[in-house]
């Protein structure tokens, strides 16, 4: 099967669909000996979307683990202007906000949709909304009548991001869509996607990998203190992401347990000056019990999740967690929110806990209490990492993908 997927990123860009689309072409590579070839960006993340100035990729066309990958240039020179423009229409409810919106995230990219009509593809798959691409994917698929499935990776509860009749409408329009939980399949079908069109295929990890990693060593390694139980955070250090909330919920948890260690890992963004200035503001024995670990590379994310006692999450939304994944496959117990679809992966006092958004005495009662039932925590991580074996890893996952690539072909 010849395969285009076309993604806002990918690696060595991050991001919980760029890793997901990156993994599930070189599954459809090397199980199934598909022609996989990937659409992309020249940004390391969004920011480059809106920013003419951040930092980019080589524009190039290169093969990466067998997966064909090209590099299309972003230009956005009026993203800086459309900015309160976008906001202020849409906090009016203005008729054409969601244009506003959409030209503003972007990406713009020249020649992507000439290009993705002059590729020779069975299946053409788009991911992830609310942006730019995925319009233009749908737009040339269907003028060269190819089936074309969206993977929407969609956060409900960020209406500026997905409150848009637009994606309503590309998605009734597309051949298929991908949907990571019944979550977001409900919400998809509530607002009018065929249901016969909807499919719930999940996310993946690495799980062997993960698995096999050894906790003494993996703190060796990063430095880590080996007798302190040892909290962490490792995913993108953005706004909605309740890293601020875990920050405070640690000044509790030092009341009781003031040997405990805390792990912040994610890729560099302007939003750190915002936690370094909260942690900043702590007396010197609290910020010496924090490990600051940026822009770490792929090969230490193991040793990280492997390092830690329990693994704090508490976002505001999330189209799946891939983290809590990776968390579980370690063995490790989770601790999440009850908002958006995380209820729908995490078990609540079955495979992990959750708390109220933003609840940091919630949250940090819920930090001690593992940290302080080490049976308990244990019983949680294993629960996770017996899920995860089950259906999660990767190559489950490109087998859910790849049904649905064929099915969209059969009909």
């Amino acid at each position: 099967m010849d395969i285009l997927h076309v993604v806002q990123g990918y690696t060595p860009a991050v991001g919980g669909t760029e890793l997901q689309i990156q993994r599930v072409s070189e599954e459809l590579v090397s199980q199934f000996g598909d022609r996989v070839t990937v659409f992309t960006t020249d940004c390391y993340n969004a920011g480059g979307f809106v920013n003419p100035r951040a930092p980019r990729l080589p524009v190039v066309c290169e093969v990466i683990n067998g997966v064909r990958v090209k590099r299309f240039h972003v230009v956005n020179l009026a993203g800086p202007l459309l900015k309160p423009l976008q906001w202020a229409a849409f906090k009016m409810n203005l008729p054409f906000n969601e244009y506003l919106r959409l030209w503003y995230s972007g990406p713009h990219i020249p020649g992507l949709s000439a290009a993705i009509s002059d590729f020779q593809a069975d299946v053409i798959s788009a991911a992830s909304f609310p942006l730019l691409h995925m319009f233009k994917t749908l737009s040339a698929g269907k003028r060269t009548g190819r089936p074309v499935v969206l993977i929407g990776n969609q956060h409900p509860e960020d209406h500026w991001g997905y409150q848009r009749p637009m994606i309503d409408a590309a998605i009734r329009e597309a051949s298929a869509y991908i949907a990571m939980t019944r979550y977001e399949s409900s919400y998809v079908i509530g607002r009018g996607a065929p249901p016969d069109r909807v499919f719930t295929v999940g996310s993946g990890v690495d799980y062997d990998r993960l698995a096999a990693a050894d906790q003494r060593e993996s703190r060796f390694r990063l430095g880590l203190p080996q007798n302190s139980p040892c909290i962490g955070f490792i995913g993108q250090l953005g706004r909605y992401k309740g890293v601020d909330t875990l920050l405070r919920a640690m000044t509790w948890v030092w009341q009781s347990a003031p040997e405990t260690c805390l792990v912040i890992a994610g890729s560099q963004t302007s939003y750190q000056d915002h936690l370094e200035a909260i942690m900043n503001s702590w007396p010197l024995e609290f910020r010496q019990r924090v490990f600051l670990h940026y822009n770490f590379k792929d090969n230490e994310k193991v040793d990280l999740f492997a390092a830690l006692d329990v693994f704090a999450y508490p976002s505001l939304y999330e189209s799946f967690g891939i983290a809590f994944l990776e968390a579980w496959s370690a063995g490790k117990p989770v601790v999440g929110c009850k908002r958006g679809a995380v209820p729908w992966v995490v078990q609540d006092n079955m495979d992990g806990v959750l708390v109220d958004y933003q609840d940091e005495q919630a949250l940090a009662a819920a930090l001690l209490d593992l940290i302080t039932h080490p049976d308990r925590a244990r019983g949680l991580g294993d629960a996770g990492r017996k899920k995860v074996a089950a259906g999660f890893t990767w190559p489950a996952v490109a087998r859910r993908f790849r049904e649905v690539y064929t099915s969209v072909l059969s009909t």
